[in-house]
């Protein structure tokens, strides 16, 4: 049994990679659980002792020493107490006696199940102390499985998660594949230690390049700050602690080869590594890089900055979806405002004539005048009263006497009114409207002397020739009405062609079929149209005569 239980403690210590002090803690705890759970020991406090040499087992019971005993099952006196430990005092708990080790199948299980705990609870606690010193190292770890919310990789003596938030959104995983990360904490959970590792952690890539960077590991050159944004694009503000050392040459290395083995450890991730200055405005147009920056103008109120860049590098200086401007304000910590130069010449215009207008409204606002508090503690000297005012008092105070209006009677017969001379007024003149002139229709009505008295004037020959002008001046017979000639002529003087006019066809409606009968030219068919072209008409049309009939000569001479 002794190199049966020995072999068993060591295999087990072995596979949970535990002490075997451990273990053997582990074990014993399960075998007092088990012998409190036997009908022999209910009730009482057990103690299991194991000898890991020979493997026996010694199971005692406790009790605790009292002054008197209530329950005797858990308590002794002090007298028994002293008897077995002669140094025992009040409260303490000695082992009284030992009992039988015979334990059943029902506690043999539950011991199987304390172990287990024991072991899982030993394990998680020597995780816990093993990785709470090593937060922020990086770890190479391999992919166990690939979760909806977390992946779980394998750490070394344990497993850790990478939730989605610490996760390269460019990266796909998959089980096997073999990557570095940084543990970012460990805590306690209900489940156990649990360690959090990440990829997208800035100090991830403060790590690589002390791993790859000897001047950054040995203290030669100082990483100040870093700005990053996962897979796509990172600042890494260095400066120089030793003299003579170019700073974003050692990050670089000899061509590009130390800084490219980062960006092959990050997926392609882009890296920007820029010289810190102490001077703000000099850092923040460094931040900006590749953009050439001509000035910055800084706010240290408010912690805000205005770059001023030429025209044609504003879309450089602010990036992507304004990646490059987040990624400046997040390295030097200040609020980044990037402005072209056509842009910052408006502002600064504004910004002008805002500062003359508030000048202006100053300078009209009358000043406030401060009073020394001597002189508005001073006490109020009043003047005499003018002599002026003194007599004028009892004047006012005299009572003034009014009188009663005077009735005039009112008149009861009528009233006749006095003509009233008015005296001449003085030349003003006065408009005066003029009034609508109408016009005046003059009717000339032509007057002609009787002929019978020009006659007896004019000699015989000078009638003649009077006449003759009256013919000549005469207007011409007014003609009759058409009605009346047209009721004079009855129906019988009408002639007889009136009766034959022509049937006029209808107009064709536009997009109607026509036929070929409807056609002039086409009546009669094939047969009619040669006809016409010969010059004769078809057998079709009434009016023509018959057609002769043509015999061949040929028919004829056979």
């Amino acid at each position: 049994m002794k190199s049966d239980f020995l072999v068993a403690l060591t295999q087990l210590a072995a596979e949970r990679n535990l002490p075997r002090e451990i273990v053997l803690s582990a074990i014993e705890a399960a075998l007092a659980s088990a012998y409190r759970k036997d009908s022999i020991a209910t009730g009482q406090d057990i103690s299991v002792k194991l000898d890991p040499g020979s493997g026996e087992v010694t199971v005692t019971i406790l009790k605790t020493v009292v002054e008197e005993v209530e329950d005797d099952v858990i308590e002794i006196n002090l007298a028994d107490a002293r008897a077995i430990k002669p140094d025992a005092v009040i409260g303490e708990s000695i082992a009284t006696e030992s009992m039988p080790h015979s334990a059943g199948r029902i506690a043999a299980q539950t011991a199987k199940q304390v172990v287990m705990q024991r072991l899982r609870e030993a394990e998680r606690e020597i995780v816990f102390e093993e990785y709470t010193d090593k937060v922020g190292e990086v770890f190479s770890v391999t992919v166990q499985r690939v979760e909806p919310r977390q992946v779980v990789v394998d750490i070394g003596r344990g497993e850790a998660v990478m939730p989605v938030s610490e996760q390269m959104p460019i990266e796909r995983y998959r089980q096997g594949q073999k990557f570095k990360a940084i543990l970012s904490s460990v805590e306690r959970t209900a489940k156990g230690t649990e360690l959090i590792v990440s990829r997208a952690d800035k100090d991830l890539l403060k790590r690589l390049f002390e791993m790859e960077v000897p001047e950054i590991y040995s203290g030669a050159v100082e990483i100040v700050a870093i700005a990053r944004e996962a897979g796509s694009r990172s600042k890494v503000g260095v400066r120089a602690i030793q003299d003579g050392v170019d700073p974003i040459g050692s990050c670089v290395g000899l061509r590009g080869v130390r800084i490219q083995n980062i960006v092959n450890e990050l997926q392609g991730e882009k890296i920007d590594v820029l010289e810190w200055n102490k001077d703000v405005g000099r850092f923040i147009a460094n931040s900006l890089n590749p953009a050439q920056v001509m000035r910055v103008e800084l706010d240290p109120t408010t912690q805000a900055a205005i770059a001023v860049v030429p025209d044609r590098q504003l879309s450089l200086a602010i990036g992507k979806e304004g990646q490059n401007a987040r990624l400046a304000a997040k390295l030097t910590g200040w609020n980044v405002d990037i402005k072209s130069a056509t842009e910052a010449e408006a502002y600064a215009e504004e910004r002008a004539r805002i500062q003359a207008e508030a000048a202006a409204v100053a300078a009209v606002t009358p000043a406030v005048v401060e009073v020394p508090s001597e002189v508005a503690e001073a006490p109020v000297v009043v003047d005499a009263p003018i002599e002026i005012a003194a007599t004028a008092e009892p004047a006012l105070a005299e009572p003034s006497v009014i009188k009663a209006p005077i009735e005039v009677p009112a008149p009861t017969g009528p009233i006749e009114a006095e003509p009233v001379l008015v005296e001449a007024v003085a030349d003003i003149p006065v408009p005066v409207t003029p009034e609508p002139v109408e016009p005046e229709i003059i009717q000339v009505a032509a007057e002609v002397e009787p002929q019978n008295d020009l006659e007896s004037l004019l000699d015989s020959e000078d009638e003649l020739d009077l006449e003759a002008l009256e013919e000549a001046t005469r207007p011409d017979t007014e003609p009759e009405p058409a009605v009346a000639v047209v009721e004079q002529a009855s129906i019988r003087d009408i002639p007889e062609d009136v009766w034959s006019i022509p049937q006029i066809r209808p107009a064709e409606e536009p997009g109607s079929i026509r036929f070929a009968e409807d056609i002039q030219g086409l009546r009669g068919g094939v047969t009619a149209r040669r006809a016409r072209r010969s010059g004769t008409q078809t057998p079709e049309d009434p009016a023509a005569p018959p057609r002769k009939r043509r015999t061949n000569s040929r028919r004829r001479r056979r």
